[in-house]
């Protein structure tokens, strides 16, 4: 891509994003999120390859329908109300359609059909951006709204996010497809803690953030898009495919690691409320997302691949991994001991 062209879409998400979470009015929130959505565009479509164009234009028409529910939910609610405040969401109508709209921009179950395609269409960068950048602005409104929000609803689409995502995650061999539905998953957790707690809600994205990004990048540095050439990988990178394998478990919310805290937290706080089916439900569900990633744990430095590799290790290492990967790896694994300082400041 171009420099300026890059510079121009860059700052424009970082625009966008910004104008969205600092904004109390509806009509400059839509404005945010319509700069993302076409900020995001032409980095999806940057190899010009069919596979991308086609997830461009899918990622196009979901979010511009997304979109115009939000404005439309916004125009109900400024009718009855006389309000555009984001805060003043007092109209039923509007809160249905508005967890609609935010649950189709999220890829939250049963909007989610889009959101695996448009991944495995993106390249791995553009991918962490749409698994992370992306997901921020929906989040940030549905924080501001979560005093207006239907309990009931919003906990059955977490749930039936938290099931597909592991349930269709199982039979995928496309890395970028596997952690579509893991994104999926993790947002499920993140959806129905929000009206309880909404601290809560976004330090279980800011580490999911975290994880997803030392993966992205781990994966990009060794160039692994599907599980047979992560089988391969440790010729390439071997060390960076260990720190990998200790990601995923992290990921997948194992104890000893990071990942492991908002899950605790969550179910903490849903016994709590009396919520103790839908905690032990969502629990149980985790269970299937844990089973592919040991799957990719065990892919990527457990076993060998099937026929027979006619490489070995190579002589020459990789000099260029990421900086960020050295900081981030530990900060993936390691912060579960410094749990009492994270909740103190949440």
């Amino acid at each position: 891509m171009n420099p300026y062209a890059k510079l121009i879409t860059t700052t424009s998400l970082i625009l966008g994003t910004t104008i969205t979470i600092s904004s109390n009015h509806w009509a400059m929130a839509w404005t945010g999120l319509e700069i993302n959505t076409i900020a995001i565009i032409p980095m999806i479509s940057k190899s010009h390859h069919p596979r991308a164009i086609e997830a461009t234009i899918k990622y196009f028409l979901v979010q511009a329908a997304a979109s115009a529910t939000i404005l439309f939910s916004s125009m109900i609610n400024a009718w009855t109300t006389g309000q555009w405040d984001i805060t003043q969401l007092t109209n039923s109508t509007s809160c249905t359609l508005l967890t609609a709209a935010i649950a189709m921009k999220l890829g939250l179950t049963p909007f989610h059909f889009w959101f695996p395609e448009v991944l495995q269409g993106s390249p791995l960068i553009t991918a962490l951006l749409l698994s992370t950048v992306m997901k921020l602005p929906p989040i940030a409104i549905l924080l501001l709204t979560s005093n207006s929000l239907n309990p009931p609803l919003l906990t059955l689409m977490a749930i039936m996010s938290a099931a597909l995502g592991g349930w269709m995650g199982l039979n995928q061999t496309q890395i970028r497809k596997i952690l579509a539905f893991s994104s999926i998953s993790h947002l499920g957790w993140m959806t129905i803690i929000i009206i309880y707690a909404p601290k809560l809600t976004l330090l279980t994205f800011l580490l999911y953030t975290l994880l997803t990004s030392t993966i992205f990048l781990s994966l990009n540095t060794s160039n692994t898009t599907k599980l047979s050439t992560l089988m391969s990988a440790w010729t390439k990178t071997p060390m960076l495919n260990a720190t990998l394998m200790l990601t995923l478990l992290s990921l997948a919310g194992l104890p000893p690691f990071t990942g492991f805290l908002p899950k605790w937290l969550i179910i903490q706080e849903l016994t709590k409320q009396e919520m103790t089916p839908t905690a032990l439900t969502i629990a149980l569900l985790s269970l299937l997302s844990l089973f592919f990633y040991l799957r990719l744990t065990y892919f990527s430095s457990i076993t060998l691949p099937p026929n027979s590799v006619n490489q070995t290790k190579h002589w020459y290492t990789n000099k260029n991994t990421h900086i960020l990967i050295a900081i981030l790896t530990p900060l993936s694994t390691l912060l579960l001991p410094l749990s009492p300082l994270i909740l103190s400041t949440v």
